[in-house]
């Protein structure tokens, strides 16, 4: 079964062609990886799933709906998450205030319940809080809520916005560059952390990131872009033994090799 259907999706910008007629599918339950050269339109992918962008044409369906038109938060309430390349927590806030942010989308108390603190406003508060501490503890940093989310290391950090993309109850998990920036100890974790969602809460993975040695290692199947097209579908095994997807890389100035 199929909780993401993506079919013949464009993306202009005036008349370049970022995406063009991409087609693909993620099976519910699933890790699936894409992977490209840089500007191969990874990111512009994650844009449209999430609302950021709105497609040229084509469509994207989500849980049976159709997305292509609908806005960021509603997405989010629909159960898709995201985690960006580059940290966007409030940084002066405490880590627990971040996490418990992401609960937004689910709450339900209006501006009077929140200026009276109703009682139901304060009961909603505290499994709000509950939720954040439980997100806390999943992604094993349950005594840092009270710090100030800036004084982290980087690597907590990271697990912080996992938490808060947690907090939001997803269905779908959408990774963008998790990998970045870590060390080599922190990636085995992250490869740990990632299975962990998927095995222990049921949540669908759908990750990109340039760092193979964790693709390949994570993912149960692998899309690969170039120049706004897929040009390979298949296994870790299949994509590494893929002419087109080495001629990919390998015409690369970086020479990114998998």
């Amino acid at each position: 079964m199929n909780i993401l259907a993506v079919t013949d999706l464009t993306l202009k910008f005036g008349g370049l062609k970022v995406l063009n007629d991409v087609n693909f599918s993620v099976q519910k339950g699933s890790i699936l990886s894409v992977i490209g050269p840089n500007g191969a339109g990874k990111t512009s992918l994650f844009n449209c799933l999430t609302g950021f962008y709105k497609p040229s044409s084509g469509d994207m369906r989500f849980r049976g709906k159709s997305i292509a038109r609908e806005k960021p938060y509603k997405i989010t309430t629909l159960g898709m998450a995201r985690t960006f390349q580059n940290l966007r927590l409030f940084k002066n806030m405490t880590v627990m205030e971040n996490v418990m942010s992401g609960m937004h989308c689910r709450t339900s108390v209006g501006v009077f319940g929140a200026l009276f603190r109703s009682p139901y406003m304060r009961q909603e508060e505290k499994e709000i809080k509950h939720i954040s501490e439980k997100c806390l503890e999943f992604v094993n940093i349950p005594d840092e809520g009270e710090k100030i989310a800036n004084n982290l290391s980087y690597g907590d950090q990271r697990r912080v916005e996992w938490a808060r993309a947690l907090a939001t109850q997803p269905k779908l998990l959408l990774l963008d560059e998790p990998a970045a920036g870590l060390n080599y100890d922190e990636k085995q974790k992250l490869i740990a952390l990632i299975r962990k969602i998927r095995d222990e809460l049921g949540i669908t993975i759908l990750l990109i990131d340039h760092d193979m040695r964790t693709v390949m290692e994570v993912s149960e199947h692998i899309i690969v872009l170039d120049h706004g097209e897929r040009i390979a579908e298949g296994t870790t095994s299949d994509i590494q033994n893929n002419p087109k997807v080495i001629e990919a890389y390998l015409g690369k100035d970086e020479g990114e090799n998998i």
